[in-house]
């Protein structure tokens, strides 16, 4: 084969564009004892594909199956699970908070909704600026229209 030819090969092998058959014909020119020396280093890499080509995997190959996964252990923490949260809810206190007598219940709503009320009037006494800020705004309405009423007086020549 024609030196030009195998340099294209070459070429084409780098980039990853060869076929099969261009690959075997690499595979035997670089088998050959005489190589140009600027091709030299390609004569392992070749030689390596066809010595490996005929080794054959001779040990027995030992194929493990999926391991077995236990369901019945699922079912068993879910159980689990179930008793103890049930167990938990039943010992614990049923107290929720609740007042026997009316009164006393009014007097504590009552204690909560003026704390409540009173962290309400905190948080809007410190939004208070946003008065001036709508002050500007109508200001700069105002701004608008003497802009609308000279642009009305002062027509641009078309």
């Amino acid at each position: 084969m024609v030196l030009s030819d195998i340099e294209k090969l070459i070429v084409k092998y780098n980039n990853c564009e060869t076929t099969l058959e261009d690959e075997q014909l690499l595979k035997n020119y670089f088998t050959q004892e005489i190589v140009p020396p600027h091709l030299d280093m390609y004569k392992p890499l070749f030689g390596y594909f066809l010595a490996q080509k005929g080794i054959q995997f001779t040990k027995p190959l030992q194929i493990r199956s999926k391991p077995f996964f236990n369901y019945k252990w699922i079912a068993v923490a879910a159980v689990t699970v179930l008793m103890l949260g049930t167990y938990y809810r039943y010992t614990q206190k049923n107290d929720l908070g609740t007042y026997e007598d009316p009164e006393i219940a009014f007097t504590a709503f009552s204690q909560s909704m003026e704390m409540i009320s009173s962290k309400f009037n905190k948080g809007t006494a410190t939004v208070g600026y946003l008065k001036g800020v709508h002050k500007g705004a109508s200001a700069l309405g105002y701004l608008n229209e003497v802009n609308n009423a000279t642009r009305i007086i002062f027509k641009p020549a078309h």
